[in-house]
């Protein structure tokens, strides 16, 4: 995996960009095709601010989807840390459910036997608005949104192509919103 250390208000050693290289570098072993990561350490000046001084934003790209985890802290390797544990669990989480998604597409029906339908989408949206906006599928636009860590995600919806927004609402559930 190719890793780009990116800073922002802070200088690091070798040594420091070595081990960030090494650690996101391991976190990737969940693909074998995710080419590149970026890696941004930033530092905050805001005396205020000091449990939270350095912070670590990691994107990549893997399996079409895009993760991105932040992780802020006291020191850069203590927002390194939980940076890249976060990232390690987003792409376990990606993979777990990739895979199940193919196997539950895989399995034949057993006849005679009860059917037993599975919601496609893990995901409950409690909450429909109408907006006028862009469009893809409900289930892969919240994974997006869990995986970018935002608090809503604008995409094409593939069932009706039209534009739809899924958001995180308050409570912790999901709302979209599709176009009138």
């Amino acid at each position: 995996m190719n890793v780009r250390v990116h800073t922002r208000h802070v200088k690091i050693n070798d040594s420091f960009r070595e081990s960030v290289e090494r650690k996101v570098g391991n976190a990737g072993r969940f693909f074998d095709h995710t080419s590149h990561a970026d890696v941004e350490i930033s530092e905050e000046r805001n005396p205020r601010l000091a449990p939270e001084r350095y912070r670590v934003e990691i994107t990549s790209g893997a399996a079409g989807h895009t993760v991105r985890v932040e992780s802020a802290g006291d020191t850069m390797e203590t927002a390194l840390d939980m940076a890249v544990d976060r990232f390690e669990q987003q792409l376990r989480k990606l993979k777990e459910r990739l895979v199940s998604r193919s196997r539950r597409r895989r399995e034949p029906p057993i006849e005679g036997a009860p059917a037993v339908t599975e919601p496609d989408e893990p995901f409950e949206i409690v909450r429909t608005k109408q907006f006028v906006m862009k469009p893809m599928t409900a289930e892969e636009a919240v994974l997006q949104l869990e995986l970018l860590g935002h608090n809503f995600f604008l995409f094409e919806n593939v069932d009706t192509d039209l534009t739809s927004v899924v958001y995180r609402r308050r409570d912790g559930a999901y709302g979209l919103i599709e176009p009138a």
